[in-house]
């Protein structure tokens, strides 16, 4: 609330010349990375003005927070804040083109499994947008074909668990007191042969109404080991979603400021961090814009994202997609091509 209350009094603050002074900063700097310097914008010519002139305004937007002075240039950046009232409430949005869009729809084709057509168009908003691209999916709900017990020592076992679409997946079990090699074969067998083609939550179901109904010809320390076999795989499907990241090499193509950049990747792979920023997404009802310190997360790599929510046929949220990159990313462009892929998603997946 302070950092936004202080950038309506910089808005407000601006007349129509530092107003045009502070776009092309911006604007410059968005398209090169390096400081803007009141000759360079003097020499544009469609200011007017000369570089005193220039000169007196950006100090007035370097005292409001806008602007920043590097050590090594006598030219100014756009510090965050400034960034973010840039996007906010300056910034004209483009269009996506026909070749875009044709582009980010072409890997939701019918017949493409679901994951695979989110990674291809999370790959396809990356490429377009020349950051890293980002998909949040919902837990898949794993269908069982088949599962086995490894035990490890008395007290635990590896639940080994093949679904139905050929992906195999590992968990590690603590067991019951008391059961032995013998018993995790039978709950394994019990589990392929009358669970197989079930969810985790179906298969956890219909135990509870065999077992109710005396129908599972299972003694109870079996009962025991198919009931915690099951419960691992529910409870852990239910807090893990999927995260989908590529095109991190175009982070480093044409980077100004390298460290940064590995900063950068190093952040990328704390994904579980990166799941919590993706979430607080999912509220949104538009596209939201994270600047540098305002995630925890990209604070120390100075990074931007962006990203939309996506919904299925019932209107409720389902993932969130989006991009990462430097700040100085072209925020005109790309977050209208988010917001176009999030429709797109809503619209083809659900």
């Amino acid at each position: 609330m302070q950092q936004s209350h202080q950038q309506a009094l910089a808005l407000a603050d601006l007349n129509d010349r530092a107003r045009a002074i502070f776009r092309q900063i911006v604007d410059a700097y968005l398209a090169s990375g390096s400081p803007v310097g009141s000759r360079t914008l003097s020499k544009g010519g469609s200011l007017g003005l000369s570089p005193a002139s220039i000169r007196n305004v950006m100090q007035d937007l370097e005292e409001l927070g806008l602007l920043a002075a590097p050590h090594t240039s006598a030219g100014r950046l756009p510090t965050e804040l400034g960034l973010r009232m840039f996007v906010d409430g300056m910034m004209q949005a483009s269009e996506v083109s026909e070749d875009e869009r044709a582009a980010l729809e072409a890997g939701l084709a019918p017949g493409v499994a679901m994951e695979e057509a989110l990674s291809r168009t999370t790959a396809t908003l990356s490429g377009l947008s020349q950051c890293a691209g980002l998909v949040l999916v919902p837990a898949r709900e794993l269908v069982i074909r088949q599962v086995s017990f490894v035990p490890l020592s008395p007290a635990r076992a590896l639940v080994v668990l093949v679904g139905a679409d050929g992906s195999v997946e590992n968990r590690l079990l603590d067991l019951p007191p008391g059961v032995l090699p013998t018993t995790l074969e039978a709950a394994a067998n019990y589990i392929t042969t009358r669970l197989a083609g079930l969810t985790m939550a179906e298969a956890l179901s219909r135990l509870e109404t065999e077992i109710g109904r005396d129908r599972a010809t299972l003694d109870a320390l079996t009962q025991a080991a198919v009931s915690a076999g099951l419960a691992v795989w529910s409870s852990d499907a239910a807090a893990r979603p999927v995260l989908i990241v590529r095109g991190q090499a175009n982070l480093v193509e044409g980077a100004v400021d390298i460290d940064r950049v590995r900063q950068l990747l190093d952040d990328l792979e704390d994904k579980a961090e990166l799941i919590r920023l993706l979430e607080m997404a999912r509220g949104a009802d538009a596209t939201r814009i994270f600047i540098g310190a305002e995630s925890r997360l990209f604070s120390l790599s100075g990074s931007s994202v962006i990203a939309a929510p996506y919904r299925g046929n019932d209107g409720k949220v389902i993932g969130v997609v989006g991009v990462i990159g430097p700040t100085r990313l072209n925020y005109a462009r790309v977050i209208p091509m988010v917001d176009y892929t999030a429709r797109t998603l809503s619209r083809l997946v659900s």
